[in-house]
């Protein structure tokens, strides 16, 4: 089908209106894709905690907005210009970017100068959106290159992945984001090698995620904090040598008592200040720190300067686990189809109309990773 035929889709979407009222699901438009982009009939999307920082604006967006940035579907279209991606084909859609600038040019995407832009600012370049009502309002969309909670989303050939023809879509979301990231920050950012130590503070998504790639790798000691002791069950499930409930013991004597000289790696997945000063504490000499969980801009920690400076420990941010999506999800995937990477026990479906339950037992615990499904 030419451009020139196509027309714009009815399509339903959650649409946040106001970051003190519940998403309402609302029939909208969407228009055909322009050159670079794909629109995809949405399967599955999961819900990360990133959405709800955006929607209480802890990240401002603009508003009204379609969030949803962990989507998977099948392509319906495409615009001018894309080559590799087909109608018809299964993808998943991860965080967009340039890939003009320095750090995309040098594989590391998730670090791109337009980062913010692309992925938060709810347009297009040019300042464009693809959704809009029945009465022409512009609804923000192009969150993280996709805008997902949506029945389709319009996203771009650099952002959306082609995965095998037999993944379980439903499953394929979280791949996009949440599991990338945990798996990322242990076999991309960190590099972690058989017989290393490692601790994961946060056993959500991304934590539990971390902690079967440090399995993966071989880790020598996997040692998962949380507040939430089913989680700790979970996390030892998955590969965790050690759980400990930060509520009711000392992370970082427990931390110590286990592994005396410290760790090699800490990774903090919650984004708060206290859990991030905890895992610089547990470093042992020349160990890192990575700042994985995202924390509203001026959140601040402290540090002990001695600590880090004389046993030239190391903290850093790890941003989408410095993973390229279009080569580390299908590895992701094969690991998953031999059964060595079973992200799937985090999941728990919902459909598309509770969504706003969805969220509710995201924030209170009682869903690792919900999964919307349409």
């Amino acid at each position: 089908m030419d451009n020139e035929e196509r027309t714009k889709m009815d399509i339903r979407a959650a649409v946040v209106e106001a970051s003190d009222r519940p998403m309402v699901i609302r029939p909208l438009t969407i228009e055909p894709p322009r050159a670079g982009e794909i629109l995809v009939r949405l399967v599955a999307t999961g819900v990360c905690h990133t959405d709800a920082t955006m929607w209480q604006q802890g990240v401002p967006v603009p508003q009204p907005v379609v969030l949803g940035h962990e989507g998977a579907g099948i392509v319906e279209q495409v615009g001018d210009g894309v080559t590799d991606i087909r109608p018809g084909d299964p993808v998943v859609m991860s965080y967009n970017s340039c890939g003009n600038c320095p750090t995309c040019c040098s594989d590391h995407s998730s670090y791109c100068h337009e980062f913010f832009p692309r992925n938060f600012f709810g347009t297009r370049p040019d300042g464009s959106t693809a959704l809009s009502t029945a009465d022409g309002d512009p609804v923000f969309a192009n969150i993280f290159g996709q805008s997902s909670f949506a029945t389709h989303a319009m996203c771009h050939e650099r952002n959306a992945v082609v995965v095998p023809a037999d993944l379980d879509l439903r499953i394929a979301g979280p791949l996009g984001c949440g599991i990338l990231t945990g798996a990322g920050a242990v076999m991309n950012a960190l590099d972690v090698q058989a017989g290393q130590t490692v601790v994961v503070m946060g056993t959500g998504s991304v934590g539990l995620s971390a902690i079967m790639a440090a399995k993966l790798v071989g880790a020598a000691e996997i040692i998962a904090v949380d507040l939430n002791d089913d989680r700790l069950a979970l996390a030892a499930e998955l590969g965790a040598t050690l759980t400990i409930n930060g509520r009711s013991e000392d992370p970082v004597a427990q931390v110590l008592a286990r592994v005396p000289g410290g760790v090699d790696y800490a990774i903090d997945c919650t984004g708060l200040p206290i859990a991030i000063q905890q895992a610089i504490a547990m470093l042992g000499i020349r160990g890192t720190c990575g700042i994985v969980g995202a924390a509203a801009p001026g959140t601040m920690f402290q540090a002990d300067v001695s600590h880090v400076m004389s046993g030239g420990r190391a903290v850093r941010g790890i941003v989408e686990g410095d993973a390229d999506p279009k080569t580390f999800i299908p590895q992701l995937v094969a690991l998953h189809q031999s059964g060595r990477f079973p992200f799937d026990r985090l999941i728990r479906f919902y459909p598309f109309e509770s969504i706003n339950d969805a969220f509710r037992d995201s924030e209170s615990g009682v869903a690792i990773k919900p999964v919307i499904l349409f």
